[in-house]
């Protein structure tokens, strides 16, 4: 016959650990440097600068691949 309250004694540890954690991750959470509303917004001009040149770029790869693709076809033809 199992006795019911064995295991109580390590789900309160396990319990007790996770509260320990989370009250660590809030004390750590205080010590983030947030950045200035300047900053956020210079990195996001910068963010938005790179999809854009990154865009282009592949924009004119797919344009080459294109028109080298097409000069194969026309080859084979």
């Amino acid at each position: 016959m199992a006795v019911e309250g064995n295991n109580s004694g390590g789900e309160k540890k396990k319990e007790l650990a996770t509260v320990l954690k989370v009250k660590e991750f809030f004390r750590e959470f205080k010590r983030v440097v947030w950045p200035t509303p300047r900053e956020t917004f210079k990195n996001t001009g910068i963010t938005l600068a790179m999809i854009f040149v990154v865009g282009i770029f592949v924009f004119l790869v797919d344009l080459g691949l294109i028109h080298a693709l097409s000069a194969v076809m026309n080859v084979s033809r």
